[in-house]
Order: C-alpha cells, then sequence, then structure tokens
C-alpha cells in the first residue's frame, strides 16, 4: 500500500512518494521567491539533489545550493551560510537532507536577519524571546534521512567550534511552514546511515517514554514511534527500496522530534559531547549508549517497558527490551563500545563534565551526577 496524504500536525506536512515534485509549489505556497536550498557537502552532488534544482528551475526559481554543511554543523557554516544568504538576496530557505543540512538551514534562515550572536538564543528559560521574530525568514524542510526529525523541530543543535559544545537554539518560528516527506529520497542511503538514523528516531522515542516529566501526548507518540521502528528499520535496512518501511521510518522520525518535548536523558546528554568532540556519527552514537543507559535507569523505568513491551512487538517486558536493543544494535552493525566507534584517549573528567551542562540530563529519569556519568562512561568505554 502506498502512503501518500497531507497532515497539518505538528506543521503543514506533504507525506508520500513523489511529493518533491511539488518543491517549486511549496515556495509559491509561502510567497518565497528567490529560495536558498541548503543541504550538507555529501548531498550536495547526488541526484536527489540536483534533481530537486531541476524541480525549482523548471517552477523558475535560479535554484542556488549552499552546501558548507559540516556533519556537526557549527557557527562558522552558519556564517558563511548567513554570507551566502544575504549575498543572494534570498527570502526563504529550503532545508534539504539529514539533520546537519535541516538544523543549519532553519538557522540560517533564523539568524539572517538577528543583530544578536547565536549563542544569545540557546534554549534557556525565555532566551528565544530575545530574537526579532519579524525578520525569521520561511522554511521548507526536506527530509532525506528519517532519523532526527528536524523537519518538525522547533529548534537546531549547532556545534561551538570553540569550545567544542553542542547548543540548542530554540524559537517557535524555526518550525518549517511545510514539510516535504518523500520517502523516496531516503533510497540511497548507505546502511551505515539508515541503520544509524533509524536508531536516532529510536532513541528519540525511548528516551521520551521515559522522561518523568508529564506530557501524556507525547507518551502516546513516543510508543507508536518505538512501534513502528521496530517493524520497519530491519526491512529498510535489509531492503532499501521498501517504500512503504521507508514511509513508515520517516513517520517515526517526525514522531520522535515530536515526542521529545517530554524530554530526552543520558544517551542525548552523552551523544552531545561525544559528537562535538570527537566528531561521531550521532545517531550510531546514541545507539552505543542506549543499552548502558537502559541499564542504569531500570529501577526507574522498568515497569513502562513491562506494561507495553508486548503492543510494540518484544516480549519478555524491560529485560526483553534490553536485550532486543542489543540484538537489533547488533544485526545493524553498531559498534558495541565507544571505543569501537573510535574514542581513543579520552579525558573522563572532561566528557563527564559535558554531559552534565548538556540540558537533555534534566529529563533523565535517574538524576545524574559526577559519579554515575563517570561510571557510565567508563561502562561504554
Amino acid at each position: 500500500m502506498t502512503i501518500s496524504t497531507n497532515w497539518s500536525y505538528p506543521t503543514n506536512t506533504r507525506f508520500g512518494p513523489g511529493r518533491i515534485q511539488e518543491l517549486g509549489e511549496a515556495c509559491l505556497a509561502l510567497d518565497i521567491k528567490n529560495p536558498l536550498l541548503v543541504t550538507d557537502k555529501g548531498l550536495a552532488s547526488l541526484d536527489i539533489t540536483e534533481n530537486a534544482v531541476k524541480i525549482l528551475k523548471s517552477s523558475g526559481f535560479q535554484g542556488r545550493v549552499f552546501s558548507d554543511v559540516d556533519p556537526n554543523p557549527s557557527e562558522l557554516n552558519l556564517k558563511a551560510g548567513i554570507i551566502d544568504y544575504q549575498k543572494g538576496n534570498h527570502d526563504g530557505v529550503i532545508a534539504f537532507g539529514g539533520g546537519s543540512g535541516i538544523d543549519l538551514g532553519k538557522m540560517i534562515a533564523f539568524m539572517a536577519g538577528q543583530t544578536r550572536p547565536i549563542w544569545d538564543f540557546e534554549d534557556i528559560g525565555d532566551w528565544w524571546t530575545r530574537a526579532d521574530s519579524n525578520v525569521i525568514s520561511p522554511i521548507i524542510a526536506v527530509p532525506t534521512t528519517a532519523g532526527t526529525g528536524s523537519e518538525v523541530g522547533r529548534a537546531s543543535v549547532i556545534t561551538n567550534s570553540q569550545t567544542y559544545e553542542k547548543k540548542i537554539i530554540f524559537h517557535p518560528k524555526v518550525l518549517p511552514s511545510i514539510v516535504i516527506c518523500d520517502p523516496e529520497l531516503t533510497v540511497g542511503m548507505p546502511s551505515f546511515f539508515t541503520a544509524g538514523t533509524g536508531l536516532d528516531a529510536f532513541a528519540h522515542c525511548v528516551e521520551a517514554f521515559s522522561s518523568p516529566h508529564y506530557h501524556p501526548m507525547s507518551q502516546g507518540i513516543a510508543v507508536e514511534g518505538m512501534k513502528l521502528v521496530i517493524e520497519n528499520l530491519p526491512k529498510v535496512y535489509s531492503n532499501p527500496k521498501d517504500i512503504d518501511a521507508r514511509s513508515h521510518m520517516m513517520s517515526a522520525a517526525m514522531m520522535g522530534a515530536t515526542a521529545f518535548q517530554k524530554g530526552l536523558g543520558a544517551i542525548h546528554a552523552l551523544s552531545h559531547p561525544i559528537g562535538a568532540m570527537y566528531n561521531t556519527h550521532h545517531g550510531t552514537t546514541n545507539a552505543v549508549c542506549m543499552p548502558s543507559v537502559l541499564d542504569m535507569n531500570a529501577s526507574k523505568i522498568s515497569y513502562r517497558f513491562d506494561q507495553v513491551s508486548s503492543y510494540i512487538g518484544v516480549k519478555g517486558g524491560f529485560k526483553g527490551f534490553c536485550a532486543f536493543v542489543r540484538e537489533l544494535n547488533s544485526s545493524l552493525n553498531i559498534p558495541e563500545s565507544l571505543s569501537d566507534l573510535g574514542l581513543v584517549d579520552v579525558d573522563l573528567e572532561k566528557l563527564t563534565h559535558a554531559a552534565l551542562k548538556d540540558p537533555s540530563c534534566g529529563g533523565n529519569p535517574v538524576k545524574l551526577n559526577d559519579e554515575n556519568v563517570a561510571e557510565l562512561i567508563k561502562n561504554l568505554l
């Protein structure tokens, strides 16, 4: 069954195979006359990006591309993107790609008209109110992976190139006005990225479900998101052309990003500084961290997974879920430890301190401190 539909939650979403053909129409709907397509370096020369540019040009747009985007985008990438945006007199952004391209594209649209530095808008308290919302450009998001769900997020993760810290930059108007989710764009992903991005979506759902904060709507979304990943990630890994499974994974990615309004936890508190310091793939890092974090949080979350395990397709309650996570990682060729991921000569004290500064800490079921975070890192190494 081919899945093709339109949603208005959490934003205007055009979902289904072939919907990329509506890219020019989406620009017109937002009165964008000169869009800048922002993507990462790896995607810039691929057929799916060239096809998107052709669609724009056939609709009467210039089809200009900015691709100086690192896997963990920094304020240096942002500065270059803003210069390109302003020189080209652009009036909207098409954020195209995985989390890095979409996150940076959203920030270019957000920051091009601001006068304060980006770090003034970190997701702390009401810092977002410092921004001039009237100069934020319209954003169209086109995900080419099924992982971060940044296409339906109101924030971006940007790495501070001086301190090697990942910062979450938030503003309600950073939520894209139109999202085009075309599962055909994800077919060409290498298996490594299919696994890593899919497990990123899974981690979002798992941590949102585990968070102690009260948010019943996000709780329900997290459960269904876990179920979709469990049912469909092995399918797309073994058969990349399974469009229905690809569609379900794109849904799961959006669900994870919506659900984690309830909170994230130690998985992300670790993966953010690890990615910033060692330039690891975010979703893969999440996957490596997940088993040990589940073990650490067992006393607080086991009853939750006991309640839903059979529904999401896992036998044996929480213990069965933990065993399943390890088996899933193994089947997707995820490294077993941070050392296997390439981390050497780790400064334990520095990494522990960075993890405890991450805002994701607040959503962890077990309160994090110097001792248990350091022990967790040792286990992961």
